[in-house]
């Protein structure tokens, strides 16, 4: 029996793999990042995430894999966390505004934080922070989350927003 291969449709929108994307009143859905570029300036893009991690951890976009960066580029990282205690009662949120070179070897560095704390209501004997993660696999960049002095569970949210320039 003959079999139709359907993995781009456009029924009331536009979708992938019966997913959709875009709505038919233009508007973006079941995105799991988005890159904006601008067609007179060819170096830059802007891109979107909403990484998610546990505990002590790196914060991922799918479960397992950080923010990648192109090589040889300046980025402007601007990134909104919080965690969060089962119960709601514990709370930490900051924003976190970076600088980060990626050099043409992959190697990321982080030239300049700005820590803005929003909210601090961590419980008394309990420590929680988010730092960038900048060490490790080339290309890569996120934020390490670290939680101690409880067994409970803390989830992590952040909404991360990249312009990257071009930079040789």
């Amino acid at each position: 029996m003959a079999t139709t291969i359907q993995s781009v449709n456009s029924e009331g929108g536009f979708g992938v793999n019966q997913t959709r994307l875009v709505t038919d009143t233009l508007d973006l859905t079941n995105i799991n990042s988005f890159e904006l570029k601008n067609s007179n300036f060819g170096d830059v893009n802007k891109k979107e995430y909403i990484l998610r991690g546990l505990n002590t951890s790196v914060l991922t976009y799918n479960g397992i894999s950080p923010i990648e960066l192109d090589s040889n580029t300046i980025n402007f990282i601007t990134g909104n966390i919080i965690g969060v205690n089962p119960s709601g009662t514990g709370v930490y949120s900051v924003k976190l505004e970076n600088v980060v070179r990626c050099d043409g070897s992959g190697d990321v560095s982080t030239l300049s934080t700005l820590t803005s704390i929003v909210r601090d209501a961590v419980p008394d004997g309990q420590s929680w922070s988010v730092v960038p993660y900048d060490t490790g696999t080339p290309n890569v960049f996120s934020y390490s989350t670290v939680r101690s002095g409880t067994t409970l569970t803390i989830k992590w949210i952040a909404q991360v927003s990249i312009v990257a320039v071009a930079w040789a």
